[in-house]
């Protein structure tokens, strides 16, 4: 049994519903009534291109191809965690890159090449959408554990030079700041593992369903990316905190004011 298609006729129902959001946003005055609308263009521009690009690329599904792809991926994840995190994306390209990536691709490799192991092992149909879920969750994690933790630093810049004279190291009075970042980055998805099967159905596990998959392997898909996003996030947030430390800190420990975006 195949998922049943939504004709394009009621998609227009879909997209005459952001009419509420819209109305709601306008009467309330909060300024964001044409981030909305653009938002939805740019998000069916961006989905219907990218559907046409993954069905050529489970086609051809090349090696090259499909790793360059991941590599796009983990690039353009970088360059919105360091914007939207208030951080200039030159300065801390290669640390985000690098924290993402070693987290994203190990627990990627865990899940599609040792647990799923198909044939042949590099097939886009597995390797792509798996990467996709893991490297957003990466990003919305990282977006909220670097801005909280460098908003801190400049909020509390008179504490964090006191623990510096009174001999800590640069990691040592940085590690109060990193524990108030990575907490509130890791607190949406542990709410979401709690709660997962009693709140909401998530969408690997309904999208299985729906094409067609026993729900005992559609749930065993899922605790196993819920368990890989979780543990990447994890590791993300923290190696790109420590890592960042390299790079936001002059030679006197000093947090660098050339590091945020004007």
């Amino acid at each position: 049994m195949g998922t049943i298609d939504i004709s394009y006729s009621y998609m227009l129902i879909f997209y005459a519903m952001v009419v509420i959001p819209v109305l709601i946003a306008g009467f309330l005055k909060l300024g964001n009534t044409r981030a909305i609308i653009i938002g939805v263009i740019r998000m069916t521009v961006q989905m219907f291109v990218m559907g046409l690009y993954l069905e050529y690329l489970f086609r051809f599904n090349n090696i090259w191809v499909n790793f360059g792809w991941v590599l796009f991926m983990i690039t353009i994840a970088n360059i919105t965690v360091n914007r939207n995190a208030g951080l200039k994306t030159l300065r801390l390209f290669f640390s985000v890159f690098l924290g993402i990536a070693v987290s994203a691709l190990f627990v990627v490799a865990v899940f599609v090449f040792l647990a799923i192991r198909p044939e042949p092992f590099y097939d886009a149909r597995y390797l792509i959408p798996v990467t996709g879920m893991v490297v957003g969750n990466c990003m919305r994690a990282n977006v909220i554990a670097l801005e909280r933790f460098f908003s801190s630093i400049k909020k509390n810049e008179k504490e964090f030079l006191t623990y510096l004279l009174m001999g800590a190291s640069l990691k040592e009075a940085s590690l109060p700041y990193i524990r108030e970042a990575v907490k509130p980055a890791l607190a949406p998805q542990l709410s979401t593992i709690a709660t997962l099967g009693l709140v909401s159905l998530p969408g690997m596990m309904t999208g299985q369903i729906l094409g067609g998959a026993a729900p005992i392997v559609a749930i065993k898909y899922q605790i196993a990316i819920m368990i890989s996003i979780f543990t990447a996030i994890t590791l993300t947030t923290v190696l790109n905190l420590f890592l960042s430390l390299r790079i936001a800190f002059n030679e006197y420990q000093i947090l660098r004011k050339d590091i945020f975006r004007k």
